[in-house]
C-alpha cells in the first residue's frame, strides 16, 4: 500500500510552518517513522510532479494499515518467542504447514533479553495442531487465541451463572 492510498482531504499548512512532504509512491511503512518525527503528527503527500495530492494523519495512516488487515474469522493467533539466531521465516511456515494449516500473517517484533516474539495468524479455528508442530521444530509457543476457546470461555461463565441461580 502506498502513501497516496491513505491521504485525507487537502488541508491548509498550519500557522504558515511547511509541511513535511512525501511522494506518493512512497510504502506505507516507510512513511510511519516520518509522521511520527514530524511536528503535528502530518505530513503532505505530493505526486511525482510535485502537486499536492492531501494529507496523511495519524488517524488516516491508522485507518490505510487497517485496511490492509484482511478480517477472518476463522484464524487463530498464536504467539512464539526465539532468539535472533533461531528465528527464520521460511521454517516457521513450514512448519505451519505441515500441519495442514495455512499460514495468514507473520509479525516479528523484539522482545525482552534479545529474544523475539513472533505473531501467527493461522487459518484454522483449533490451533493445537499448528502448536505441536511448532514445539516439534524447537520453537517455544507462549501465547494461543483462537475463537474455538473463545466459546468454551463462554460456555463456561454460561455455566457457571447457572449453578449460581441453581445454588441460590
Amino acid at each position: 500500500m502506498k502513501a497516496k492510498e491513505a491521504i485525507t482531504a487537502i488541508r491548509p499548512e498550519d500557522n504558515g510552518s511547511p509541511v513535511r512532504k512525501v511522494d506518493g509512491e512512497m510504502p506505507l511503512i516507510s512513511v510511519l517513522p516520518l509522521l511520527l518525527d514530524s511536528p503535528g503528527r502530518q505530513l503532505g503527500v505530493e505526486d511525482g510532479s510535485h502537486q499536492p495530492l492531501g494529507t496523511i494523519d495519524q488517524q488516516s495512516l491508522l485507518e490505510a494499515l487497517g485496511r490492509m488487515i484482511a478480517a477472518r474469522d476463522d484464524c487463530s493467533v498464536v504467539t512464539l518467542e526465539c532468539g535472533p539466531s533461531d528465528y527464520s521465516a521460511s521454517h516457521i511456515a513450514r512448519a505451519v504447514e505441515d500441519a495442514d494449516v495455512h499460514l495468514v500473517d507473520l509479525l516479528t517484533i523484539p522482545a525482552a533479553e534479545g529474544q523475539l516474539n513472533v505473531t501467527l495468524r493461522v487459518r484454522c479455528e483449533d490451533p493445537t495442531g499448528v502448536v505441536h508442530s511448532l514445539e516439534r521444530y524447537g520453537y517455544n509457543v507462549t501465547e494461543i487465541s483462537s475463537n474455538r476457546y473463545q466459546d468454551n470461555s463462554i460456555a463456561m461463565e454460561r455455566l457457571l451463572g447457572v449453578q449460581t441461580l441453581l445454588n441460590i
